[in-house]
C-alpha cells in the first residue's frame, strides 16, 4: 500500500502548488505557512496533518470526500 501522506502531497503539489505564481501565493491563499508548502513539495518524509489538508481544501471549497475521490484514495 502506497503512503497515503505522499499520495496527497504529490497530488497537491503537482496540481495545486506547482500551478499558484509562487509558493507564498499558494501559503497565503490557503493559509497555511510557507514552510508548509516547501514541506509538502521536498521533504519525501513530511507527514500531512488533516488540519493543513482541512485548510487547504477549505480554501478550495472542496469537502474532504471530494477530495478523496477527485485522488482516486
Amino acid at each position: 500500500m502506497p503512503n497515503l501522506s505522499r499520495t496527497i502531497c504529490e497530488f497537491i503539489s503537482k496540481e495545486w502548488i506547482r500551478k499558484a505564481k509562487s509558493n507564498r501565493a499558494f501559503a497565503i491563499e490557503h493559509n497555511i505557512d510557507e514552510k508548509t508548502v516547501r514541506r509538502i513539495l521536498e521533504d519525501e518524509h513530511y507527514s500531512i496533518t488533516l488540519e493543513t489538508l482541512a485548510k487547504i481544501l477549505e480554501s478550495r471549497n472542496l469537502k474532504l470526500g471530494e477530495f478523496f475521490t477527485i485522488v482516486n484514495l
